[in-house]
């Protein structure tokens, strides 16, 4: 294991009801900008229970913020908080909202001319306006991490950061809040757990069983309690598993000391930016093929998790590597996500731009060794077709 410092600040308040604690958290008299997406947490009463927590503050509100969050929108967002003189920032919503909320908590303060150069150029920021959330979408693990992503859709652009500021300073997590949740959502933001561990577990050897076994452990729960979660909408034990395993996969602990992968993340980027699939989608579509391409460089780790995540105990080495990557595609498949760029009616032609959009953004030596070249990437995309 190697050397690291962890260090995570998120204050977290999980359970039925904790959205009352909101007057607790935020400092009394602050100006308040809340900050949400399409309108569906007025139709599944969390809206309603956030006003009532929030009785006595100044509030203002943004809403319309995307999937996969769009520059363009979070600087409206930028613009309305300047003028409103806001103090602080409530994100209400799935890792979008909360994405995009830690890009506006810091553009706000921005010294610089272009506050895209936060994201294309890592441009340093000095200042941040305090934020908290209030999760309604288990998925990207944002709720208690430091890394967002946002897309300039003008360009067609995914680009994202991470730096300190951009931790929350509490997150409350009710698992009611994701009863109504459509079943593309759910299962894609299962997915997007899931890759989030692979991509902190299958990389090689680091004498880290601790990191391991947690991590295998995250994989065996989403396996069991994702279709159960797609059945049972209203369990709520079922969405209290989904719902912690997705924070837990990204906020530091899994990946403390170990290395670590990312690469089917900035290839299904790509897919995301250039036909606007969710993210979940498009890491349930990349994660096979890239396996299968670095199945030998990967051989030691891939194994362990055939063994002890799928628990294929019979056949050669690499047919229990094979299958383990056939459970994970099935796996996916059964949470209602199709799992080939041709079903999305992507054509190979498409490949072309996106090796050109890796090789601009300087994605050349992408994996935990900086091994997969572009052309190893064009052979993942063509492996998704």
């Amino acid at each position: 294991m190697n050397n690291f410092t962890f260090w995570n600040p998120v204050r977290v308040h999980f359970g039925e009801g904790q959205i009352e604690k909101l007057k607790q958290e935020i400092p009394p008299g602050k100006k308040i900008m809340m900050l949400y997406g399409g309108g569906s947490i007025k139709n599944n009463g969390v809206y309603q229970q956030v006003v009532k927590a929030l009785e006595g503050y100044s509030v203002v509100e943004f809403s319309g913020i995307e999937p996969n969050p769009h520059y363009e929108t979070l600087m409206n967002g930028v613009e309305m908080a300047r003028s409103e003189g806001v103090e602080y920032l409530l994100a209400v919503g799935g890792g979008s909202v909360i994405d995009g909320t830690k890009f506006v908590s810091v553009a706000i303060p921005f010294k610089g001319n272009d506050p895209w150069t936060i994201l294309s150029e890592q441009a340093p920021t000095e200042e941040a306006i305090p934020f908290g959330t209030v999760l309604t979408l288990p998925a990207t693990g944002s709720e208690m991490n430091m890394a967002s992503v946002v897309t300039k859709a003008a360009t067609k652009e995914k680009r994202g950061f991470m730096r300190p500021e951009l931790y929350p300073q509490f997150s409350i997590l009710d698992p009611t809040t994701t009863y109504s949740l459509p079943k593309t959502q759910i299962a894609n933001g299962v997915v997007d757990a899931f890759v989030h561990t692979t991509e902190q577990y299958l990389t090689r050897p680091a004498d880290a069983p601790l990191q391991d076994r947690f991590a295998e452990s995250l994989l065996t729960t989403l396996i069991q309690e994702g279709p159960k979660a797609l059945a049972l909408p209203e369990d709520y034990a079922v969405r209290s598993n989904i719902m912690w395993c997705s924070t837990m996969a990204l906020n530091g602990v899994i990946g403390a000391g170990v290395p670590q992968d990312w690469a089917t993340h900035m290839i299904g980027h790509e897919i995301t930016a250039e036909f606007g699939l969710a993210h979940g989608t498009t890491l349930a579509i990349v994660l096979p093929s890239t396996l299968r391409q670095m199945k030998s460089e990967k051989q030691a780790k891939l194994l362990q998790f055939a063994e002890r995540v799928w628990n294929i105990s019979e056949g050669t080495d690499s047919e229990k590597i094979d299958e383990a990557i056939d459970k994970t595609r099935g796996f996916f498949e059964a949470m209602g996500i199709k799992t080939k760029m041709s079903q999305y009616d992507i054509k190979p032609e498409a490949i072309d731009t996106m090796v050109e959009r890796l090789e601009q953004k300087g994605f050349v030596a992408l994996g935990e060794n900086q091994s997969i070249t572009l052309a190893k990437s064009r052979a993942i995309y063509e492996g998704c077709l």
